[in-house]
């Protein structure tokens, strides 16, 4: 497939596949063959050229709605600003505004009144959008859609693969989110090196149900499965673990992605046999724990394949294959990109098996945090980009992730990652027992580590067993029981709203 902008790409593909079905909306209960999305795609772009902005907010759950806007914004000339909903939609909202300089948000009337969310400027509502299309608009969109795709190309005013594609946000787990603009040339990269991996088809289905504000569900749920004339079927809130699993048996899938946390309800609310369409289940966004990679064989005969990706590279960097698989890995780095594991201290290249800072290389990987040049000097370093992260390659390969820099702690001169400590805590804790390590000042050694859970639990019993694995520094100096355990969208733990609960409930009075 030539090197076209992602909506060309799209386009080629409808005129392609033009009455196979493109997306089963289970949200919504309505199927959408490829000619019907891009008709309906090319008329709301005739809507959305008169909206004054370039940038254009997207707040819409996951559904054929959502997939068809942002092709619109593309076809238009727009650039698409996924927000996310699931959190301060009032806080999310005015920063990405104030942040991209836009106005214009598209969203929809029912989620807001379903989240009892505030009405604010800009928004412009999917419903009246719908509603303002006329039968004329109709048999216009209908007429356009079946010429050519050159000919409905060369009305489309862009065609540059290094234009911005969709600008997304950091989850601010840790820190503030910055606003990450990907170019449809890293998002076109990354999904040719998945291709090389792994066998993709046209008759393959897609679950998606993933949020399009996360990279990993815009990519790897949408892009994708678009590039390769693939079935989708989205579903709007990947938590609703019972009716997942219906839709799983039901729409038969071959391919599921996901964060540990949502496979781990899946199986929960899963029969025998529920899974029996899929290919293949890869995870990411979250450390993948043995016990649930040893349920899934043991329940459905299925391996969960790991992998390892950020925002800014579009996102996946490694992942583990069908026939190259490290269970406990990340994986190995995707053909097109590169991998260096950096010395904290020296800046120096570690060899096999030294832990390290991990920097990436390669088409994928973005040219900056947008408006934000201090953030960008600071992660872009001749081309390198400064994960954050650390980890170490073994000699076969395989990248094994050990955690965020910011999570190492040092205690009495000594480097603790909050991460090791968690997996150790991990083992010996209850079934279905959450758990997350933070650091908090400690006037004596600099630091102490403390535990958060989300039910009470032998804490003397659990040390006991910690014991046998760590070094004394590093166990828990006090559990801190957090009934609600604050999570993220993706399903990963929200590491900094966790630390502010924790520093609060240890506090003095």
């Amino acid at each position: 497939m030539q090197r076209e902008p992602l909506h060309y790409q799209f386009v080629r593909i409808a005129k392609r596949h033009n009455k196979k079905l493109a997306i089963i909306d289970r949200g919504l209960n309505r199927k959408f063959t490829y000619g019907r999305t891009l008709t309906a795609s090319l008329i709301l772009a005739d809507k959305l050229k008169r909206i004054d902005d370039t940038f254009v907010g997207v707040m819409l759950p996951t559904s054929a709605g959502t997939a068809i806007v942002i092709l619109a914004l593309l076809m238009s000339g727009k650039t698409p600003v996924l927000l996310n909903y699931s959190t301060g939609i009032q806080t999310n909202v005015e920063y990405s505004q104030k942040k991209c300089d836009f106005e214009a948000v598209i969203t929809a009337k029912a989620l807001l009144e379903k989240l009892n969310a505030p009405k604010l400027k800009g928004y412009l509502y999917i419903e009246d959008l719908l509603n303002s299309v006329s039968i004329l608009d109709k048999i216009k969109g209908a007429l356009f859609a079946s010429r050519s795709a050159d000919r409905i190309l060369s009305r489309f005013s862009n065609s540059d693969i290094n234009s911005t594609a969709a600008i997304l946000f950091t989850t601010g787990s840790e820190l503030e989110p910055k606003a990450v603009p990907l170019s449809h040339r890293n998002i076109i990269a990354n999904l040719e090196a998945l291709s090389q991996i792994y066998p993709f088809a046209s008759d393959d289905i897609m679950l998606a149900n993933l949020p399009f504000f996360h990279v990993f569900g815009l990519a790897t749920t949408m892009w994708l499965p678009f590039r390769f004339g693939m079935t989708i079927v989205t579903y709007i809130n990947p938590m609703d673990y019972k009716t997942v699993c219906t839709i799983i048996r039901e729409e038969l899938p071959t391919y599921l992605v996901g964060t540990p946390s949502f496979l781990s309800g899946y199986l929960h609310h899963s029969q025998s046999g529920d899974f029996k369409s899929l290919k293949l289940i890869v995870t990411g966004a979250d450390k993948c724990p043995d016990s649930l990679r040893q349920a899934y064989k043991e329940k459905h005969g299925l391996t969960i394949y790991e992998g390892y990706g950020t925002t800014e590279t579009s996102p996946i960097i490694t992942v583990n294959t069908p026939d190259r698989c490290r269970p406990g890995s990340v994986g190995w780095v995707l053909p097109n990109l590169r991998v260096r594991i950096e010395h904290y201290d020296t800046g120096t290249e570690c060899g096999i098996g030294e832990m390290g800072k991990i920097f990436v290389k390669g088409e994928s990987v973005f040219s900056g945090y947008f408006d934000d040049l201090e953030a960008t000097a600071r992660s872009l370093h001749n081309g390198w980009y400064d994960t954050g992260d650390m980890g170490y390659m073994d000699a076969d390969g395989f990248l094994w992730h050990v955690g965020r820099l910011r999570r190492f702690v040092k205690i009495g001169g000594e480097m603790v990652s909050l991460i090791r400590v968690e997996e150790e805590l991990e083992k010996v804790l209850p079934p279905d027992t959450l758990c997350c390590i933070v650091e908090s000042p400690d006037a004596i050694k600099g630091a102490k580590i403390i535990a958060a859970i989300n039910r009470p639990i032998d804490e003397q019993k659990i040390l006991q067993e910690m014991m046998r694995r760590l070094p004394a520094i590093a166990l828990p100096k006090r559990f801190i029981v957090l009934d609600d355990f604050p999570k993220m969208p993706s399903g990963k733990t929200d590491f900094k709203q966790v630390t502010t609960l924790v520093r609060d409930a240890i506090r003095p009075l």
